[in-house]
């Protein structure tokens, strides 16, 4: 599976290291090209998975600076119910949608 912003490839992982949860896949964080995230201040609490942490999704280069505000996130700590509920440990993994496309 593929996140790609920009038509640049952002993460990449096996199906199989991915876990979808509510209609998003998220991550290892190990797949993720850091240097395209950029943390946001954006504030969110999960009812059931805890704090969750937005990313701008892009870059900065010599044009100028080129980011996505809030097209990725993840959940450093979630909740342990909801590592229970999902079946797998999925802290720092990290979702994207609106300007990010993920693609088998």
């Amino acid at each position: 599976m593929k996140a790609i912003w920009n038509d640049q490839v952002i993460a990449e992982a096996d199906k199989s290291e991915l876990t979808y949860i509510e209609q998003n896949w998220y991550f290892p964080p190990s797949s993720v090209k850091q240097e395209f995230l950029r943390e946001s201040d954006t504030p969110y609490t999960c009812p059931w998975k805890g704090v969750c942490q937005y990313f701008d999704v892009g870059h900065s280069d010599d044009s100028g600076d080129n980011w996505s505000q809030d097209n990725a996130w993840s959940y450093p700590e979630p909740l342990e119910s909801a590592i229970r509920t999902v079946k797998k440990d999925f802290s720092n993994y990290v979702a994207f949608w609106r300007d990010v496309r993920v693609e088998e």
